[in-house]
């Protein structure tokens, strides 16, 4: 066992003269499940492929693309884990000052669009190699995208990267059927019938599957209400049942999507994370203190994928899809042993999880067999009355790992729908995660308590969180524990209007809550709520969104749910008064901020009652 080469000195040591794919990564390369480059890596390896890694390469000329010469199969091309946009820019589209998956944690190691980038120095360098790009920024953006750093809509990746395919999503099954055409010698142009991949074509005789056609880019580009229109056939056809291939046209080329791959099997998914996986950053970072992201994960299980949380903001559904399948209580387990083993292990499983980590198996028994409803969500806008939420399977796991010789603790710290909690028949899961897999705090995702706001984002009523919050406390104090709940809090989403933050930031003083981090919504490709950002309609319903897009908008209801530090009292004060609501200016509960201090008058110290509190304390 050992790290994939990612210098020819190493491809030499085992003999590689020519390795079959050389994968180019915007991250570091570290050799761990939770890296979509070590997954693809192990999943080629096991297959009987040399796999040789380039990351983050000096992009500025060929020289770095070239150092394992021309593969004899493909490069695989992808950004990292995360949007290469996104790990620049904050929602405010400024520069951040380091990037959690680069060495050192420094930034400024890959390009913007690094995708496109990165294909077009391979390109460069060898022509017409085949070259398949794969991951979050490629999936996000496979057709014709809303671009927030350029206010513009884009073309499908595909076009720009000069790409030959589209591995989207979780790429294992498509990768092992490419590279198993590519092996047996058929041309790269001649692979279109690949599921879960997407190609250009002159020719629409080219498209094996029924097809959708979503619109001509030339359209999509100014008329807000095609685009819309687009982005609600692309949802409806996420599901491997039933979904059609999709076709978008550019000029006298075609876009094709091919319908998705089915999510692997628990049988698949154990045997994924039961590869070799060295489970640590490649030696070559030791001069640089390591890659922080592996931190967060080091000690962490990745226990599902899919999710129906049917979240608006949230790519997973073009991602990992809606469908839920998990790994065996057994592969968990052994994973466990195998973290227990590790020599820094202090005893601390820090999360059992996954995108959402309550989540082990579909939502109803139709979906096994017909898909997830296409006009639908499973918990939103309530739960579906055919919904299972039966966590006994997860509660069983939990008890396991927490059973594995080595292990003090095990932690829940992904996260997890409390809506679905409360769906079950008993509450035998919420008592166990309130007693055993709280570590003082438990975040959860409310995002807002405003029900018109809470529609838009796909989430559930106010009084389910609520409802949730009373049952936390109560079995805090029953398991005799003083724990916290940590609501994450989202501004300007869509729909979200100066009205719906006074009254969220109302609703955080009355608790006593004073959130430190803040989430400004980020419209990011491959998201409804993107779509309404862009439009200002609602694709689901076709119904017209109040969206709050200029900067003085957004950083005015940032500032009200942050109403408590002093370095917004006077926007929130300007703000509160030009709304009409200079009711909530002055001293006492029932007010937001204090009035402002005029020159040599003296100051009504703790007239206004500070409360430090980032989460809501049990009483």
């Amino acid at each position: 066992m050992s790290f994939f080469p990612v210098t020819k000195a190493e491809a030499a040591d085992r003999g590689w003269e020519t390795p079959d794919f050389v994968i180019v990564t915007g991250d570091a390369y570290v050799d761990h499940p939770s890296f979509g480059t070590a997954v693809v890596s192990r999943v080629l390896e096991a297959e009987g492929y040399s796999v040789c890694v380039i990351p983050q390469p000096d992009w500025r000329d060929t020289r770095d693309f070239t150092r394992f010469g021309r593969p004899r199969l493909a490069f695989l091309v992808n950004s990292g884990n995360v949007d290469s946009m996104v790990a620049h820019y904050t929602a405010a589209k400024k520069p951040r000052s380091s990037d959690y998956y680069s060495p050192g944690g420094k930034a400024g190691l890959r390009p913007d669009r690094a995708v496109i980038v990165y294909c077009n120095r391979v390109r460069e360098a060898y022509g017409d190699v085949p070259l398949i790009i794969g991951g979050v920024e490629a999936s996000t953006r496979r057709f014709a995208h809303y671009d927030y750093w350029t206010d513009s809509v884009r073309r499908s990746i595909l076009i720009d990267s000069r790409a030959d395919l589209i591995s989207y999503g979780m790429g294992e099954s498509s990768l092992r059927r490419i590279a198993f055409l590519l092996d047996k010698g058929v041309p790269v142009k001649k692979i279109c019938d690949v599921r879960g991949t997407c190609f250009m074509t002159d020719d629409l005789e080219n498209v094996h599957f029924d097809a959708e056609d979503i619109g001509d880019y030339d359209i999509l580009k100014t008329d807000k209400a095609a685009f819309a229109r687009a982005f609600k056939l692309q949802h409806e056809n996420q599901d491997s049942v039933y979904g059609k291939a999709l076709v978008e046209k550019y000029g006298s080329r075609y876009c094709v999507q091919n319908p998705p791959m089915p999510p692997l099997t628990r049988n698949q998914l154990d045997f994924v994370y039961s590869l070799p996986y060295m489970r640590a950053w490649h030696p070559c970072y030791d001069a640089a203190g390591g890659v922080p992201a592996i931190e967060e994960v080091k000690f962490s299980i990745t226990h599902c994928r899919g999710c129906f949380g049917g979240c608006n903001f949230c790519s997973i559904t073009f991602l990992q899809g809606r469908t839920v399948t998990s790994r065996s209580i057994a592969s968990v387990v052994e994973e466990a042993k195998l973290i227990a083993s590790m020599p820094d292990f202090k005893g601390y499983i820090h999360d059992v999880g996954g995108p959402t980590a309550n989540f082990r198996h579909a939502s109803c028994e139709k979906q096994k067999t017909q898909g997830v409803c296409k006009n639908r969500q499973c918990l939103f806008p309530a739960p579906c009355p055919n919904i299972n939420a039966d966590h006994s399977e997860y509660l069983e796991l939990l008890e396991q790992v927490e059973a594995v010789p080595g292990v003090k603790k095990v932690f829940v710290r992904s996260g997890i729908r409390y809506d679905y909690i409360l769906c079950g028949k008993n509450d035998k899961f919420l008592r166990h995660l309130v007693s055993h897999n709280v570590s003082g705090q438990l975040k959860v995702a409310p995002e807002h308590i405003c029900d018109g706001v809470l529609y838009q984002m796909g989430k559930p009523g106010a009084g389910m969180y609520e409802k949730f919050v009373k049952k936390f406390f109560e079995y805090s104090r029953a398991c005799g524990k003083e724990q916290y709940i940590v609501p994450y809090l989202m501004s300007s989403h869509p729909g979200s209007t100066l009205d719906d933050a006074i009254e969220l930031a109302l609703y955080l003083k009355k608790n006593k809550l004073n959130p430190e981090q803040v989430q400004d919504f980020y419209p990011t490709p491959g998201t409804a709520s993107t779509c309404m950002y862009h439009t200002g309609i609602d694709p689901f319903t076709g119904k017209n969104v109040y969206v709050a897009r200029d900067y003085a908008s957004k950083q005015a209801q940032r500032a009200l749910l942050q109403f408590y530090k002093k370095e917004n009292h006077a926007l929130i004060r300007r703000v509160l008064a030009e709304h009409g609501r200079a009711d909530l200016i002055g001293f006492g509960e029932d007010k937001l901020v204090p009035p402002a201090v005029r020159s040599g008058a003296p100051k009504n110290a703790g007239a206004q009652k500070k409360h430090k509190n980032n989460g809501i304390k049990h009483r």
